[in-house]
Parts: structure tokens; C-alpha cells; sequence
């Protein structure tokens, strides 16, 4: 059974406030638990029902995890979801270091600005499908671990290395390194399909309903574009769908071109 305090305490970490002083967050549900059992983070305690328990308890047993069982009731009282699901967690949050030796030989991700959780957590969803190890964010970037953004990830938040800095900074980063391609999908861009060289360097997501920043501008050097299929085209594509298209066509380059 759980405590008033324990329920407190939990229930604190609904806040922004809350994440960044204590560095922990919630996940919830079996895929994003299986997940983080199978990451480099370190899950702290574990709620669940007696069913989940003990369908789990091979993967749990030996683990230093605190577990608690809980009733479906007190699971709704600590739950972050509309319909509480039959486990949940608090885990550590992890600091990543920038790591410029990978602007050589793979494609990192700058998200410029990207507000919206859902799309920033579809948007890691999709690094870690294509492939790209390191997503870098603006300081105006949603929070990592906002509970929508590690929802819409779909674990996949837990095997991506995520860091926070100026784009400026990153490349001041890049020290004596050959100088890293930035990328920036722009209206009077080249067309991506006929891009001579995107393999490696990064590529900047920018801002649902403003693009790429202003600040930001000055440091693209390879302006691109994705194509639309014919004059009478849709007014616009998001910016997860854009990096769909992006990294897909980046990985046909890396792998099969």
C-alpha cells in the first residue's frame, strides 16, 4: 500500500520544477519499462500491480530496484496517463556529453526549437530507427524527459544520447576536428535527392511553426530541400515528417548508395 507521502512524492514529479531538482522522471506501461531494463539508465523503484510483478520477476528479481506492489486504484492516483496502465517507475535521468568525433562519419541531430513533446518524442523515436546516435538540442528545445515526449518516444529515448547546448557552442566544440556539414532544410535549399554529400555532419530540425531560427541561420552550410511531388503541393510538412524523410534518405546514402 502505498503512503500519502510516497503518493506525494511521486505525484511531485508531474512537474517540470520537480524533474530538474530531483533528476528523475516517470515512465509508464510495459514497453517503455522493458526499455529502460535494457538501457544504461537506472531505474530507482517500480510500482506495479501483483499480476505485472509476477509476470516480471525474472527480469526483476535480482535487480537493486525497490519494488512496490499497488492496487489499481493507487496506480491511478500516481499515473500521468488518462487510463492508468499496470506499471510505473521513476527513473534516473541521465547528462550526456557533446561527442564531436561522430560529425566525422555519422549524421547528429540539431532540434532547433522544437516545442511541441509529441513530435520531439517521434523525432527521437525516428533517430534511434535510422540509426543516429546524438540528438542536440536548442535550450529552447522541450524538456528530455517531459512524460509526453518519453511517452511519444516509445523507448526509444533511452537509447539515443541527448544533450542541450547553442548550436554556435557545438561547433566551437568541434576544436581542430574537420569542420562538420551543417545541414538546414530551406525553402531555396538543394534539392535532397541530388545532394552530392549527406553522410555525415548535422542536420538541423528547426521550429514547427518557424523553421530553423535566425540565430541559427549563419551557421548552415549545406542548405537542402525535400521536394514535393508536383506544383499543386500541400502548403507544408511537419517537422517530424520532415525528418522522416531526411534521415531515410540518409541512410540509403550510408548503407546502400
Amino acid at each position: 500500500m502505498l503512503s500519502k507521502n510516497q503518493i506525494k512524492n511521486i505525484t511531485a514529479l508531474h512537474s517540470k520544477k520537480e524533474r530538474a531538482e530531483s533528476g528523475l522522471f516517470i515512465i509508464e506501461g510495459d514497453k517503455l519499462i522493458a526499455e529502460a531494463l535494457d538501457s544504461s539508465y537506472t531505474i530507482e523503484s517500480i510500482y506495479a500491480l501483483s499480476t505485472w510483478l509476477d509476470e516480471n520477476d525474472r527480469k526483476i528479481k535480482d535487480s537493486k530496484i525497490k519494488l512496490v506492489e499497488v492496487t489499481a486504484d493507487e496506480l491511478k492516483k500516481i499515473s500521468l496517463l488518462s487510463t492508468a496502465n499496470n506499471v510505473l517507475a521513476v527513473c534516473k535521468q541521465k547528462h550526456f556529453d557533446l561527442d564531436t568525433s561522430l560529425f566525422q562519419d555519422k549524421l547528429s541531430l540539431y532540434l532547433d526549437d522544437i516545442r511541441d513533446p509529441g513530435n520531439f518524442g517521434t523525432i527521437i523515436r525516428l533517430a534511434h530507427w535510422f540509426g543516429i546516435p546524438q540528438v542536440i538540442c536548442s535550450p529552447e528545445t522541450v524538456e528530455f524527459y517531459n512524460p509526453k515526449a518519453v511517452q511519444s518516444s516509445m523507448g526509444s529515448i533511452f537509447h539515443v544520447n541527448l544533450v542541450t547546448m547553442d548550436l554556435g557552442e557545438v561547433l566551437a566544440n568541434n576544436g581542430e576536428n574537420k569542420p562538420a556539414k551543417v545541414f538546414g532544410a530551406l525553402l531555396e535549399g538543394q534539392n535532397i535527392y541530388l545532394k552530392d554529400d549527406f553522410t555525415s555532419g548535422i542536420l538541423v530540425i528547426g521550429n514547427e511553426s518557424n523553421g530553423i531560427s535566425s540565430k541559427n541561420l549563419k551557421f548552415i552550410s549545406d542548405k537542402i530541400k525535400i521536394p514535393p511531388a508536383a506544383e499543386n503541393h500541400a502548403e507544408s510538412i511537419n517537422a517530424a515528417m520532415a525528418t522522416s524523410i531526411l534521415l531515410s534518405e540518409y541512410l540509403r546514402r550510408k548503407k546502400y548508395f
